[in-house]
């Protein structure tokens, strides 16, 4: 497996996954199929909710000063960096959950949280958890590219293993690659991921946890041990 890894997540999340890539030893090209942009949204009355969860750093950085409001409330955060996007915003004491959403909602429902507000993008998968209420209000969306990059292009022609990091990333990489896939190697960031992105491909590894440290030690340890074979 080539040590060339191709990030199509948007920026800024994509600048964090190379550097992460760069310190195992990777080779990343940075070639976003979204870009990420603020909307105009309205926050729900603070009062009504007991805490806030992030499960993207961008739901925190580009939500905007209206996030002020409930910077005194308890944050939840998918992963490192929701969490530190989170104490830029102002939050203090921010909870990292163990994986995903669903393990979040886990952890908030045994601290005993009841409803929580979720800044999150225009197009997201809805959480759900029974006990808890939530307010989903999108703050940001992520437009999708027409077409193919020209240096994701190139860096696929020499051999670049794509990182899928949601189920709409691995979609949009099938619909713009069309039958050329049978070339490629994908590693997806869960089983959700790989699965939008279908069949065809020369290979498919999934992370063993949704979280883009998990993936990359994956992708790591291919090249490792093919570089044996």
């Amino acid at each position: 497996m080539s040590r060339l890894v191709l990030v199509l997540r948007p920026r800024p999340g994509a600048d964090g996954t190379a550097a992460r890539a760069r310190a195992l030893g990777l080779e990343p090209v940075v070639a976003p199929l979204f870009s990420v942009h603020a909307l105009d949204w309205t926050p729900p009355p603070a009062a009504a909710v007991g805490a806030v969860i992030l499960t993207s750093a961008n739901g925190a950085l580009l939500a905007g000063d209206a996030m002020a409001s409930f910077t005194g409330l308890p944050c939840y955060a998918v992963g490192e960096a929701s969490a530190a996007a989170a104490a830029e915003a102002g939050f203090g004491g921010v909870r990292v959950g163990p994986s995903d959403g669903a393990a979040l909602l886990a952890l908030m429902a045994a601290d005993g949280v009841r409803s929580a507000f979720h800044p999150c993008g225009r197009e997201h998968l809805p959480l759900k958890r029974a006990g808890i209420s939530l307010i989903h209000v999108p703050v940001y969306a992520a437009e999708a590219v027409e077409r193919l990059p020209e240096a994701a292009d190139e860096a696929l022609r020499r051999g670049a293993v794509a990182l899928v990091h949601s189920p709409r990333a691995g979609a949009l990489l099938a619909s713009l690659l069309g039958s050329d896939r049978d070339g490629v190697s994908i590693a997806a960031i869960s089983a959700d991921a790989a699965q939008a992105a279908g069949d065809g491909w020369r290979s498919v590894a999934v992370a063993p946890k949704p979280r883009d440290e998990a993936l990359l030690e994956l992708v790591a340890k291919l090249c490792q041990t093919e570089g044996r074979e």
